[in-house]
């Protein structure tokens, strides 16, 4: 029998969101037994608390964003990864913003924090949805491919393929959570340099920088090209560089960090099935959108499972 997680006691982060650049303060707090994982903004005169659950995603434009409107929180993956990879079913995430902040583009901070203020077990049954037959998901708007077979844990087996780019193929495993901390919690997120002006122009990214993100390059730089870059960034064209396809002043940590980072957000995504899951897993060109449409395809499952 398996027992239900909290954390030892609140922790706090403050940083800019990714998206808006806004610094946001993070309160992370213990939770009752069968609270589950639920957000929650302080910055808003009329409180709301919203569990962490695939039907309650209201976007999924370049993360995952809980609920709409007034009361959305942006880019929840990162924070929800650390939390299932360190197996805890319940806490109460507190902000004083709209977005988590980006930290280092990975979810290696929050793990830090995690392992920090420690795990305490609690004393009701942990709720486990099992995987008992094999189950075969697409995603036709993107090409996501997810099949799920019976494992008696959750592991997962990740594809990418980044067609004529400096990425290409890539592939990444988890074969349990023992190795979520040292191979995939410090991976980092990714953009293409091409990505990044659009997304300025669409009021994104604002928070983003060569310290929280891999910038891949797959066409040389013009003069004119790098001074709008360093402007962007606010740097001297001097800091700028390419090394294997990677404009940075920082390696990557693995050949294969992006397909180690798109698992990275498919265990936090994941997560909103609402509870631990056991299953051996096998995604191809996995994305937030494309994960959330697969949470809600298992939830839905589930759901008619219970009531035959």
């Amino acid at each position: 029998m398996e027992y239900q997680n909290t954390i030892n006691k609140e922790f706090r982060l403050t940083g800019p969101g990714l998206h808006t650049g806004r610094t946001v303060t993070v309160t992370v707090k213990p939770a009752p037994e069968n609270f589950g994982i639920a957000f929650r903004r302080t910055d808003r005169t009329n409180i709301i608390t919203q569990h962490a659950m695939a039907d309650k995603v209201g976007e999924t434009s370049r993360g995952t964003t809980l609920g709409s409107g007034r009361h959305s929180i942006a880019t929840i993956e990162h924070l929800m990864s650390a939390l299932h990879g360190m197996k805890i079913d319940n806490a109460l995430v507190e902000l004083d913003g709209g977005e988590v902040p980006i930290l280092d583009g990975s979810s290696r901070p929050w793990l830090l924090q995690l392992v920090r203020v420690g795990v305490r077990q609690q004393q009701a049954e942990r709720k486990v949805l099992s995987i008992a037959e094999p189950l075969h998901f697409e995603f036709a708007p993107t090409g996501s491919v997810f099949d799920v077979e019976p494992c008696d844990h959750f592991a997962v087996h990740c594809e990418i393929d980044f067609k004529d780019t400096v990425i290409g193929r890539q592939q990444a495993d988890m074969s349990n959570f023992s190795e979520y901390a040292a191979s995939i919690a410090p991976c980092r997120t990714f953009v293409f340099l091409h990505e990044i002006e659009p997304l300025l122009h669409l009021n994104l990214i604002k928070g983003g920088s060569l310290d929280n993100a891999l910038v891949f390059v797959n066409r040389e730089l013009t003069s004119k090209q790098l001074k709008r870059l360093a402007k962007t960034f606010h740097k001297d064209v001097s800091h700028f560089k390419v090394h294997d396809g990677v404009l940075n002043t920082t390696d990557p940590y693995f050949p294969n960090e992006p397909a180690r980072h798109k698992l990275l957000d498919f265990v936090g995504d994941i997560r909103l099935v609402g509870s631990m899951i056991n299953g051996k897993f096998s995604i191809s060109r996995p994305g937030h959108k494309a994960n959330n449409a697969f949470a809600r395809y298992l939830v839905k499952h589930f759901n008619n499972t219970d009531k035959q």
